[in-house]
């Protein structure tokens, strides 16, 4: 590894670790800007709602108040933050006392990851084949009439696809569940039988993600690709009498990514949170439908975690994309 790429590497590693650092500051910063006591407000709360109506509400606060350091200066409660960070501590539920936030989340986490992991690269890669195809002269009339009805379809937000897809295929059709992420009445076994239920699950939030944004991707492909046609490499490997298919591959579309990949990690923060909803409406156990829980039964644990989770996502997706550039485009290791 050269010196150049070394120094790239640790520059985007030293940007991850800021973002971290910030994010886990302003995480612990905001919840305790509230007015009052949350802890005590959300066990009270859960009293009221139906919870045990035996227990002393203000001998609980003071203990997790105690166990948190809550009554300690904020310096020291920042400290004991990290602290409590770094041995993956993020505190206890209300709703589901005394479930720990970092269980939830890690049961939670596998699930938001594939979810967005596949829908994301299925647009970007299709949308990108499809931009560039359309822009690439000699296209065919089933691309040239394709294109521009995925184009409309990204003009419709996420939860709205959702909907219609739930209608469709659901209710109407009944090809696929409406909801949930797994079949809860059968016996899990990790066999063909279990996949092929959880990907039916899974089937429906993954295509309203991918239909919302393929679009996008051919959109913006297609802009690129047309300025790359314009380059004189394209038309001195033209001149030399290459395969018209290599040229499509090497010379446009490597040279028309760098600024797809752009725009792919300034479209991950969009992308993450339609994906939030999306779970929300399909009650998909991810990262997105425990936060909506959470912020309904106004359980500030989990809250704050779940949030902390996914900037700490977002923020390592972008090191990933980050990472293409010096494959992409040589130059950038210089």
């Amino acid at each position: 590894m050269s010196k150049e790429l070394q120094r790239y590497l640790l520059t985007r590693i030293g940007q991850l670790l800021l973002i971290v650092f910030i994010a886990v500051s302003i995480n612990f910063i905001i919840p305790r800007l509230l007015p009052g006591d949350p802890v005590q407000t959300a066990l009270a709360r859960l009293q009221v709602s139906g919870g045990n109506q035996s227990v002393d509400i203000q001998a609980v606060s003071a203990a997790y108040r105690a166990k948190y350091g809550l009554d300690a200066p904020l310096l020291e409660q920042y400290f004991n933050y990290w602290l409590d960070l770094f041995r993956l501590d993020l505190g206890v539920s209300f709703a589901n006392f005394p479930e720990q936030v970092t269980n939830m989340i890690a049961s939670a986490l596998p699930w938001s990851v594939a979810l967005l992991a596949t829908a994301t690269l299925i647009a970007f890669v299709t949308g990108s084949l499809l931009g560039a195809q359309l822009a690439w002269p000699g296209a065919g009339r089933g691309i040239k009439t394709l294109v521009p009805m995925m184009m409309i379809l990204t003009s419709i937000p996420f939860y709205l696809l959702a909907i219609i897809l739930i209608y469709f295929f659901a209710v109407v059709l009944r090809w696929f569940p409406p909801a949930g992420g797994v079949d809860t009445t059968r016996i899990m076994r990790f066999d063909w039988a279990t996949t092929q239920d959880v990907l039916n699950h899974a089937f429906l939030p993954c295509m309203s993600i991918i239909l919302g944004n393929i679009g996008f991707w051919a959109l913006g492909m297609r802009s690129q690709m047309i300025n790359v046609l314009g380059e004189d490499y394209i038309t001195f490997a033209e001149a030399k009498g290459l395969h018209p298919r290599r040229i499509f591959v090497w010379y446009g579309m490597r040279n028309a990514l760098l600024a797809q990949v752009t725009a792919l990690a300034l479209q991950l923060g969009s992308v993450v949170s339609g994906a939030v909803l999306v779970e929300v409406i399909f009650n998909y156990p991810g990262l997105g439908n425990l936060l909506y829980v959470a912020i309904r039964g106004q359980d500030y644990f989990v809250i704050q975690g779940v949030v902390l989770m996914l900037i700490v996502t977002l923020a390592f997706l972008l090191f990933l994309v980050d990472l293409l550039y010096p494959l992409l485009d040589p130059r950038i290791r210089r």
